[in-house]
């Protein structure tokens, strides 16, 4: 019900039924999937509508007419599966399928500023869950960010539950997210230690969340994410 326009070409696929393995994206101007156009189109964070814009890129096939396909090897599926979808370029697509070197491949991603690649064993059956038959391999981007707070957690190793971040857009300082992985424990407890030397009741940036440590904007830290999202926060 949020995606009327994918179930709608659902239904005219020349089969009784079917089940598809894919992902829902919104493209941007240059055919690139933008998550923050997703988001949007599904009324921002937290929002309830259904989406207009989206297209669904499939890339298996596990079920047809009656027949549980996963057990067979991927290129098989491939091929029931376009011809399935066919070369559409309607709301129901096949994903690109591309054979080439993985570095290279990687780097025209990045060049293109895509998110990365799926790398998929061309014999492997359909099994549920990341079982080292598929690979995703990101683009990564990383900037330097201050910290100014951090959400305390009983349950968290070091008692970091995440890191608040800020950073200067223009002449303003502004919340761009917080981050909870990529520490080992060690580094947290090292970490707590001396955020809560330059522990202050001033926030220096507006966060909207409660029984957050506010600190002084003085340790930077190096993140990695994966893009910007329209409200000017990290994924």
């Amino acid at each position: 019900d949020r995606f009327p326009a994918i179930a709608a070409d659902a239904r005219k696929l020349g089969v009784g039924t079917a089940i598809l393995d894919g992902e829902a994206v919104v493209l941007d101007a240059e055919g690139r999937s933008d998550f923050g156009a997703l988001q949007r189109s599904l009324g921002g964070r937290g929002g309830r509508q259904a989406s207009g814009d989206a297209i669904l890129y499939a890339f298996d096939l596990l079920y047809f007419d009656g027949h549980d396909l996963t057990k067979m090897e991927l290129s098989g599926r491939r091929h029931l599966l376009e011809d399935l979808v066919g070369e559409s370029e309607g709301v129901i697509r096949v994903s690109q399928e591309v054979e080439a070197d993985g570095a290279t491949l990687l780097e025209a991603a990045r060049e293109h500023g895509l998110e990365g690649i799926i790398a998929k064993h061309r014999d492997s059956v359909y099994r549920s869950g990341r079982l080292g038959d598929w690979l995703k391999i990101k683009c990564i981007q990383s900037e330097s960010f201050l910290i100014v707070g951090y959400e305390p957690s009983a349950a968290a190793r070091g008692g970091i539950g995440s890191l608040l971040l800020a950073a200067y857009q223009g002449d303003a300082f502004v919340y761009v997210g917080s981050v909870g992985t990529g520490f080992k424990e060690k580094e947290a407890v090292e970490l707590r230690r001396m955020l809560d030397t330059l522990k202050t009741k001033r926030a220096p940036v507006a966060v909207d969340k409660k029984g957050v440590v506010f600190v002084q904007p003085t340790l930077i830290a190096e993140i990695e994410y994966r893009a910007w999202t329209d409200d000017g926060k990290l994924r």
